[in-house]
């Protein structure tokens, strides 16, 4: 994998988004991303798809749900992607954690 691709993901917000949340969180759906950050479940797919592609998510199918968690190897082989994640002091990125913990302390099931 080389840097530039990992840099051209990583340049979209919503993917970024979606990192941060997998970054704060174990293993989340399709649905809770859809949920959290206001995104269609078409668009979230679609970047969920491009982070799989680089190996930077893991993912992992229960009954009919994909549940999707950070590849914490990937970090820790590309140190930047991590401090990345650790700055994100952009408000955008902290109000979606804080909605992550507010929807899963009321999280029903899927």
């Amino acid at each position: 994998m080389k840097i530039i691709e990992i840099m051209k993901v990583l340049g979209d917000e919503n993917r970024l988004r979606i990192l941060n949340l997998l970054y704060n969180s174990d293993l989340l759906c399709v649905c809770d991303i859809e949920e959290v950050l206001k995104l269609s479940q078409s668009n979230t797919s679609r970047h969920l798809n491009k982070l799989k592609i680089l190996n930077l998510i893991n993912s992992e199918k229960k009954a009919q749900w994909v549940y999707y968690n950070i590849n914490r190897k990937k970090l820790e082989k590309y140190t930047f992607i991590g401090e990345i994640l650790k700055n994100l002091n952009d408000e955008i990125f902290k109000k979606d954690v804080r909605n992550l913990k507010i929807y899963l302390k009321n999280k029903k099931k899927c």
